[in-house]
């Protein structure tokens, strides 16, 4: 009984935030972890542009490690195939390694890669909070602020969508400022809708969206966001949400990499996505906090 008891205090020590009753009774006492706008539109810690150039260079750089695996796709993309191998030429030049055998390529880890592109890795680990399970860190490196740290993965539902099943007892349901909600859990009936919704939007060999973050080990290593735990009084925060709409020039190629689906296939709209920023310099060690919610005044 008491092991139960420990667990359910557990559970709602983590799903408490999203649970609107509770948050309705604290936010007057929680003011420090909240974060405030004028409105929607000024909900932005750095510009679009950035974060965009942020992913397309992370994501550029993941794709050049995994190029021996893009044939497929490669194949139907010509000009894209000698954009790429001169970047390739570049990166090998760069590592010492022979430009002319691209089966020689040596293949960095999901984390080396990041840490190569933007010189930090993040990864998920025991939270210093008692209680709190599993926190994303930055294990190596150095993160400025104003940095895109992490991105929040999982299935984008509109307002009026059926989300209730995938709701119960879930901590990992993000809410964006408009209503849209974002699906983070990696287990259980939101994993299925995940993975059903990815393999949907699949058009022969490019894919729409990532998979592996369901996995214990993401192909974009900035997939992590959804386990960065709240802020408090004694852990201040020091990341922040920042919803980012993917424009619709964002490469087909490395869409593979974007770790967010649309559950509606039959609307004509942007990928909404959630990138996490950090709002000051973050250091080796350092575990992420981030404000669960944000109060639009």
């Amino acid at each position: 009984a008491g092991a139960m008891l420990r667990a359910l205090r557990r559970r709602w020590a983590s799903y408490k935030y999203r649970f609107v009753p509770w948050l309705a009774l604290n936010l007057r006492r929680q003011r420090r972890t909240l974060r405030y706008v004028p409105e929607s539109s000024q909900d932005k810690i750095i510009a679009d542009e950035d974060v965009f150039e942020t992913l397309l260079k992370t994501f550029k750089a993941l794709f050049i490690n995994d190029f021996s695996r893009q044939a497929d796709i490669l194949a139907l993309l010509p000009e894209v195939k000698c954009q790429y191998l001169e970047l390739l030429t570049v990166e090998q030049k760069r590592s010492k390694v022979n430009s002319c055998n691209h089966g020689s390529q040596h293949m960095f880890s999901p984390e080396e890669v990041l840490f190569n592109t933007l010189g930090f890795t993040v990864t998920r680990d025991r939270s210093s909070l008692v209680s709190a399970g599993t926190g994303v860190f930055v294990t190596k490196g150095f993160v400025p602020k104003g940095t895109v740290v992490s991105m929040y993965p999982g299935t984008v539902y509109r307002k009026h969508e059926p989300i209730f099943f995938q709701s119960l007892g879930n901590p990992f349901i993000f809410r964006c400022i408009d209503g849209v909600l974002i699906d983070g859990n990696d287990k259980g009936l939101s994993r299925s809708v995940y993975r059903s919704c990815s393999r949907r939007d699949q058009l022969g060999p490019f894919q729409m969206s990532d998979e592996s973050w369901l996995t214990a080990a993401p192909q974009n290593p900035l997939a992590v966001g959804q386990y960065v735990n709240n802020c408090s009084h004694e852990k201040a925060a020091n990341v922040c949400y920042q919803e980012f709409d993917v424009p619709g020039h964002f490469p087909v190629e490395l869409k593979q990499y974007l770790p967010n689906i649309v559950y509606s296939h039959d609307i004509e709209s942007h990928l909404r996505c959630v990138v996490l920023v950090t709002l000051r310099d973050i250091k080796q060690g350092e575990e992420l906090f981030s404000n669960y919610y944000t109060v639009v005044s």
